[in-house]
């Protein structure tokens, strides 16, 4: 058996980002349609609940179980998505946990700034002002997108941040 040679033979591994995705209630509609785009898109996605809509769930328990996966995740930036009406709940609850860095974000920029700036770690949507598919398209794409600057003043204030837990 003749095996053939390259002149140059580049093997690239690439770890797939993975992104856990929960919600309540008033978010489970948005979250399905996140799900879906995200894994087109190539990413690792992960439901953390609720798995099935319903209307007496609470956010508390989707925001904790996304938040302890991702400070548990073994991949190099593990992420989190949450959805509920208005947003605020939700990283309320996330930013409760030591190294999670939540934000609430209702457009692009502001996604932009969060991840550059702030390196968020959890996306949280107001899934009520988000009816506009590519609005919300364009948040999710522009904060999976924009890697942290990692200026020394940016890792400081994190680490201030988590110190005050």
């Amino acid at each position: 058996m003749r095996l053939h040679h390259y002149p140059i033979a580049l093997i690239l591994i690439s770890k797939v980002m993975k992104i856990f995705l929960g919600s309540d209630n008033n978010g489970f509609h948005l979250k399905e349609k996140v799900f879906a785009y995200i894994s087109k898109h190539g990413y690792d996605a992960e439901d953390v609940g609720d798995k099935v809509l319903d209307k007496d769930d609470d956010f508390p328990q989707f925001a904790a179980q996304a938040a302890i996966k991702v400070i548990g995740s073994e991949d190099p930036d593990p992420r989190a998505i949450l959805l509920c009406g208005g947003g605020q709940g939700m990283a309320m609850a996330a930013n409760r946990f030591t190294g999670i860095r939540a934000s609430v974000v209702w457009d692009a920029h502001e996604a932009k700034e969060t991840r550059h700036d702030n390196d968020s770690n959890v996306l949280s949507l107001p899934a009520r002002i988000l009816e506009d598919e590519a609005l919300w398209q364009d948040i999710v794409q522009t904060w999976l997108k924009t890697p942290f600057a990692g200026a020394e003043r940016y890792r400081r204030r994190n680490r201030q941040i988590d110190e005050l837990s």
